[in-house]
């Protein structure tokens, strides 16, 4: 979902994100760690967001992904819903996502 009126993306439920093509999002032996490389940039995601990006695929749909995390780590998924869409939403709002 979009807001046309501010030309921001609004992450919800049924949102489908990928990596856009500049951004590489990988394991980096060297660090020990995941990161998200794009342009100029380099993130170092915690656990939480390298569980989250892990799921994005291009296909699954934001619910899907919320469904395998509260699975995964038997937690509620209303608190799994709201941490997973914070954490996309800052992404998205940051250009390392696409709708």
């Amino acid at each position: 979902m979009s807001d046309p009126a501010i030309g921001r993306v609004i992450v919800a439920g049924s949102t489908t994100l990928r990596f856009p093509q500049h951004v590489k999002f990988r394991h980096d032996a060297t660090r020990g760690q995941w990161v998200v490389l794009a342009p100029e940039r380099l993130l170092l995601p915690d656990e939480t967001a390298v569980e989250i990006l892990k799921l994005i695929d291009g296909s699954r749909p934001v619910d899907d992904m919320v469904a395998t995390l509260a699975a995964r780590f038997d937690a509620p998924r209303d608190v799994i819903s709201a941490d997973v869409i914070a954490v996309l939403q800052d992404l998205v709002d940051k250009g390392v996502l696409a709708a």
